[in-house]
Order: C-alpha cells, then sequence, then structure tokens
C-alpha cells in the first residue's frame, strides 16, 4: 500500500471539510489462503486479497460511514467527501497533523505462511483427515479446515494518530461425525492465533484428529445425560465460552450506554464471587484475539474488568470512550474496512486460582464435569443463558464417571459467577470467531477449573431414564 502520511492528511482534511468532532481512516489489505477437504478429498484450495479503506467521520450523537475498493488518493477523498457530507456537520476544515506511533510490545511470528507452499499445507490437512478416519470405523465423516491470513493495515484520525501495523493469524479445525444404530454425535477440535506456520508444530494436526474422533466416539457410548439441579464443575480445558457469553459481552461499552447489559451502572459493586477476577488482553502473544493495535490505531492492552469479584470497568473504543469521558481500552475491531469498529473482547478470561483442580472434582460428591462446551444463547440485559454440553461426564463419589450426552447447561451469568465457591489454578484457551452487528472477530477465551454449586442441567430426567 503506498499511501503516504501527506496523503492521509490530506483526506482527513476533506473528511472535515464540513466540520466534525473527530475523523478516522482505516486502509487493508489483506492476503488469505484457505485449504478445505471434505468427503476424503480436497474440495478447495483458494488464495486471494482483498483491499479498501473506510473513512468515518462523528459529528456529535451522529455517524458516518464510507468504504471504498479505490485506494488512489481520489478514491479515498471522494470516500472523505461521502462521510463527511452524510454527517451533516458545520463548515470549518483544519489540517490534520500527523505523528506516527510504534508498538511498545511485540507479538513475534517464528514462520510467515506464505514461505510454506501449498502442496505442505495441502499434505497437512490430508494427514490430519486420514488419521481422523482410520481412528475408528464408525467415523463416517470428517472436515478439515486451514487457513493462514496476512492482513496490513495503515490507521490515521483527526487527533494526529498514525499507525501503521501487520496481523498474519492462522488456524486449522477438525470435525469429526461418528454414527451407529440412529446415533449419531460429532468430535471438534481448532487451534489458531496470531501465529505463523509454528502453530502446527505446536499443536499436531494428528492428535487434534484422534482427539476430536475420540470424542465422537465417546459420545457415541454416553448415556443421556440426567436432568435438574445440581453441581457443575467447568474444566479449564472445556475454555471460556461461559465467560465470553455470560459475562463479556455485557462488558462491551456499546451495550452498557444502551441500557441493554446487566452491568450497567454497577460499577464498583460486587458482581461475581471473590474468588473471580477477569480480565480481556490483546498484548498475549500467540492467541487469536491479540494485536499490537486495535482498528482504531489504539494501542492494545490488559484491562481488569472483575477484581475480587468487583466490577472495576468496561471494554471500549473511541466512540464510547468520549461518551463516558474516559481513554479507549483498545477495544474497538472490525472484521474489514466495509464495517465501523465497536466495542469487543480479544482474549477474555478468568484469572487463576489457588485451587488443585483435580482436588476440585474429588471434593465434589454428584454432579456434572463439563470438558468442552457448544453453542449457546445468552440475553445481555438480564444475563440468562442456555449452553450445549459438547462433552461432558458424571461425578460420583468424588470421581469421573460415565460420559454423558444432551447436556444443556441454564442459568443466569451474573447469579453463576456469584456462586462460583472453587477456581483451580489451572488456565486454559479456546479460540471462535464472535459474531456481533454482523461482523466476525477472532477471539481467545479462557478459564481455570471453575464449580458453581448448583445450575440447571437439561437432559433427562432420571425417573425417565
Amino acid at each position: 500500500m503506498q499511501i503516504d502520511r501527506d496523503d492521509l492528511s490530506t483526506v482527513l482534511a476533506v473528511a472535515r471539510r464540513l466540520g466534525s468532532d473527530y475523523a478516522d481512516i482505516f486502509i487493508e489489505e489483506a492476503h488469505t489462503a484457505q485449504i478445505f477437504c471434505e468427503q476424503d478429498r480436497i474440495e478447495r484450495v483458494t488464495g486471494g486479497t482483498d483491499a479498501g479503506a473506510g473513512v468515518r467521520v462523528i459529528v456529535g450523537e451522529r455517524t458516518a460511514y464510507a468504504y471504498t475498493n479505490d485506494l488512489s488518493l481520489q478514491g479515498l477523498k471522494e470516500a472523505a467527501q461521502i462521510a463527511s457530507a452524510a454527517a451533516c456537520g458545520q463548515a470549518g476544515a483544519s489540517s490534520i497533523d500527523l505523528c506516527r506511533r510504534y508498538p511498545s510490545f511485540d507479538l513475534p511470528i517464528a514462520i510467515r505462511p506464505e514461505t510454506v507452499t501449498v502442496a505442505d499445507k495441502v499434505a497437512m490437512v490430508e494427514k490430519a483427515n486420514r488419521t481422523a478416519r482410520r481412528a475408528d470405523s464408525r467415523v463416517k465423516q470428517v472436515t478439515v479446515s486451514y487457513r493462514d491470513l496476512s492482513q496490513k493495515v495503515i490507521m490515521a484520525n483527526s487527533n494526529g494518530g498514525w499507525v501503521e501495523d501487520e496481523r498474519i493469524r492462522t488456524n486449522l479445525a477438525l470435525n469429526v461425525i461418528t454414527m451407529e444404530d440412529d446415533r449419531i454425535q460429532t468430535g471438534f477440535e481448532s487451534c489458531g492465533g496470531i501465529i505463523g506456520f509454528e502453530l502446527l508444530e505446536e499443536n499436531d494436526p494428528e492428535e487434534m484428529a484422534i482427539r476430536a474422533a475420540e470424542r465422537a466416539v465417546r459420545m457415541l457410548e454416553a448415556r443421556p445425560a440426567p436432568a435438574g439441579r445440581m453441581p457443575v464443575v467447568i474444566a479449564g480445558e472445556a475454555g471460556g465460552t461461559m465467560i465470553h457469553e455470560a459475562c463479556g459481552h455485557g462488558l462491551e461499552a456499546d451495550l452498557v450506554q444502551k441500557g441493554i447489559s446487566v452491568y450497567a451502572g454497577k460499577l464498583g459493586q460486587q458482581v461475581a464471587s471473590p474468588l473471580i477476577s477477569v480480565v480481556d488482553d490483546a498484548t498475549l502473544p500467540g492467541k487469536f484475539g491479540s494485536y499490537r493495535f486495535d482498528d482504531e490505531g489504539t494501542e492494545g492492552q490488559r484491562t481488569l474488568l472483575i477484581e475480587g469479584g468487583i466490577l472495576k470497568g468496561y471494554l471500549y473504543d473511541c466512540l464510547t470512550a468520549s461518551k463516558d469521558q474516559v481513554a479507549s481500552t483498545g477495544n474497538g475491531r472490525r472484521e474489514s474496512y466495509r464495517h465501523k469498529p465497536i466495542p469487543r473482547m480479544t482474549n477474555t478470561f478468568i484469572l487463576p486460582g489457588n485451587a488443585d483442580a483435580q482436588a476440585i472434582i474429588r471434593d465434589t460428591e454428584r454432579g456434572l464435569l463439563v470438558t468442552r462446551m457448544g453453542g449457546g444463547q445468552v440475553n445481555t440485559a438480564n444475563g440468562d443463558f442456555v449452553f450445549e454440553v459438547s462433552d461432558g461426564y458424571l461425578i460420583s463419589n468424588g470421581q469421573i464417571g460415565e460420559p454423558v450426552r444432551g447436556a444443556t447447561l441454564t442459568g443466569n451469568g451474573p447469579q453463576a459467577l456469584t456462586m462460583v465457591d472453587r477456581v483451580g489454578g489451572d488456565l486454559s484457551f479456546a479460540i471462535g470467531l464472535c459474531g456481533k452487528d454482523g461482523q466476525g472477530a477472532p477471539v481467545s477465551d479462557g478459564q481455570p477449573t471453575i464449580r458453581i454449586p448448583e445450575l440447571v442441567v437439561g437432559g433427562i430426567m432420571e425417573e425417565d431414564q
């Protein structure tokens, strides 16, 4: 991208020609490579480049956004003119003196994905597919998806900020379907991060394939989950789906300011067990939600959200931070140049506690152990949630018992977090593509092993089994 400081300054001046409180520009050039294996063959090998820019103009409560694929100076000026006119500001242009900023931390890449041949990437995907299929005769379908992304970005704003950065993400996902009689079950494994092809050295695709297949087979043999209120132990390996959905979204400042978050107006109040502290951290090396700068040019940072059960803060982008007269927490994110930034999580997790994870299970006489969460729904306005359990086990007399299938967890996020009585010293993360306002953003969420003394578990009533 051949766009210099003077061009950026010119475009921002055009964006402010009718007057505005704030204007910014986001320029992106993204190179992607994808390989998809299904039906025991490589179905797609694709790659491409998408480039464009978005200009945002803010006047009071009004926001106007325009984007273009034309990265010439004239094309950028035209987008700026459209956004400026749509914002309906008052005449009064001003020049912008840009000062480039550099990150204070690095997110190193060991093996750039483009240095690995397509043939080697395809061979890796095929090997994972073969391994999963050979794991058990009941494996009927396997899909393997590989993707890497190199995204170069330039961001500048009317406050004088100017940054340039490159983000490299790599991820691999496997889904295994097993069948026996009339029962069908699935097993899923994935890995990814701000990382190069070394991801597949740190996470062996064949081992991932075996784990996915074993999980799918195990669920075929599992008994239907019992229903009722019972203690639930959520293992660290389950990832932080609950903290992400039942808590994290409610801490994004736009939902708080709209009054559709259960955490609105509760700063400084007890919102979780004293054992619970929650952090959002974009600076973690290798994690899927990490970055040096967010999509507004604010440096990524570690934000303490809950400390000892007390609500300490929210996740802000520039716009919501301005409304609350605080600094942005560096959580302004967008799917691409076609989208305006909004507050989003990065790597959100519960900090480890002091309890031994295995002791938590031993100290639970009866209940459900969750080792993998599935999908779910959350009402951010009141915190009510329903989550599927994709891998769960009965706990009996402090021992891990037989696997169960078809379990769901139903409850209220703040109430569940308030009830947590044990927090392990382990910590594991899961990755995902988080959806919000029609935009997807790569995130990681994590937690140590925790115990909730009572949750509603959906399944089969014991007297009906």
